[in-house]
């Protein structure tokens, strides 16, 4: 009788255990999928952050020529209006 119901607790944990593996094995390829999404979006928003980056290098060059060129307007203004 001992013996049965041990036999049959570890049928139970067996099935258990298999469904259990069973579960994380269909899940597995689903979380896979999101975390490769989630790398794909990464590296769109590294990308498009870089080129930010580049944009306003530019825009900052920019305005320091711009900056760099209004005394020199401001003087031939002056000098044309004489």
């Amino acid at each position: 009788m001992l013996f049965k119901k041990i036999a049959i607790a570890a049928a139970v944990a067996t099935t258990l255990a298999f469904v259990g593996c069973a579960k994380k094995t269909e899940e597995a390829p689903a979380a896979d999928a999101a975390a490769s999404e989630a790398v794909v979006a990464a590296s769109e928003a590294t990308a498009a952050a870089s080129a930010a980056t580049v944009e306003a290098a530019s825009a900052t060059e920019a305005a320091a020529s711009a900056v760099d060129a209004a005394p020199a307007a401001s003087e031939a203004a002056a000098s044309a209006a004489k």
